[in-house]
């Protein structure tokens, strides 16, 4: 195969025929001509030099035939060249706390719910390829969107995640249990589990190292990010004649627990203590988990050698005429 710019001959090796040209033309000029090339009495009229012109260009159309039928065999073609990037995605299940305590308020002036809706949303828009799934949960767990790279489909299922759709409580063991059934058999090797929760583990019959370790088995790696200030925070405690009713309790999450098993599957784990916090180790994931690229060429050939073989098959065409108007072949 040889290369000629935008052009390529996929054959070149029949170009070698073109070497025999030079010698067929010295054969014919060695070889002694008729007396009579022609037997057409006009032509005749026209004096000697008359057959000899029209021997010539007979000859140059034969050559120019030969030539035009070599190049056509050397398989002349163009291709257009396209660089495709394809994208190796990761599956990605994000685990979502909507507990009542998530309503709390120390992410003035928003509360905790909205303050981590808004980043994860962030979060998803930076990823391109990657499969995507969203699993609320509190006492219990529940998939709200399967793994897909549908984002508009993911950003809406976010966008209605509310505390008060699942019994309250936090069962973080049975939110990595559902997570992982929605990974385990995900294609790819890529599978992250990103779980966001502002609690203590207090409901669910799965303990979640246990959870954690079963994950590890699958390729599963748990990213845990703890949502809430350090203190005191204004908790909602129930219901009042203006909405809701907040007391200052506390803040109690269990660092140690999601630290271990997000280090138990080779991830790790952040403390959003602020939304600034929040959206620094929402970057952070982003960076670790990025998306490995390959590329591929694929190049679609125009094959050329018609436009050859066209001239060739004219050219012996124009031969044929010129012969029938003025005599047999030389």
């Amino acid at each position: 195969m040889i290369q000629l710019g935008a052009l390529q001959l996929a054959q070149p090796l029949w170009l070698l025929l073109l070497l025999l040209l030079p010698v067929w033309w010295l054969l014919a000029r060695r070889r002694r001509p008729a007396a009579i090339v022609f037997s057409r009495v006009p032509v005749l009229a026209r004096g000697p030099r008359a057959g000899r012109t029209v021997t010539k260009i007979l000859a140059i159309l034969r050559n120019l035939a030969l030539l035009c039928g070599i190049v056509a065999l050397a398989r002349p073609r163009s291709g257009a060249r396209a660089e495709t990037s394809t994208s190796e995605g990761i599956n990605m299940v994000i685990a979502f706390d909507i507990s009542s305590s998530m309503l709390a308020m120390d992410f003035q002036p928003q509360n905790r719910l909205e303050v981590a809706r808004a980043k994860i949303k962030q979060f998803v828009q930076t990823r391109s390829s990657d499969r995507i799934g969203i699993v609320a949960f509190s006492g219990e767990a529940l998939t709200q969107v399967p793994l897909t790279t549908d984002y508009p489909v993911v950003q809406q299922a976010l966008d209605n995640l509310q505390p008060g759709q699942l019994e309250d409580g936090t069962a973080i063991g049975t939110a990595i249990a559902t997570a992982a059934n929605r990974l385990k058999d995900a294609p790819g090797k890529s599978r992250v589990l990103i779980i966001l929760t502002d609690g203590v583990n207090n409901r669910g019959a799965i303990d979640p190292r246990t959870a954690a370790k079963a994950a590890a088995q699958f390729g599963i790696k748990i990213y845990g990010i703890g949502v809430g200030t350090e203190g005191m925070a204004p908790v909602p405690v129930g219901r009042g004649l203006f909405g809701l009713r907040y007391e200052m309790q506390k803040v109690e999450i269990d660092d140690a627990l999601l630290t271990d098993i997000s280090t138990s599957t080779g991830g790790r784990y952040f403390r959003a203590r602020d939304p600034a916090a929040l959206q620094s180790i929402t970057e952070q994931i982003n960076a670790l988990e990025r998306t490995p690229v390959r590329s591929r060429t694929y190049v679609r050939y125009s094959e050329l050698f018609r436009w050859p073989l066209g001239a060739m098959l004219a050219l012996l065409a124009a031969e044929l005429l010129l012969l029938s108007w003025k005599g047999p072949l030389p």
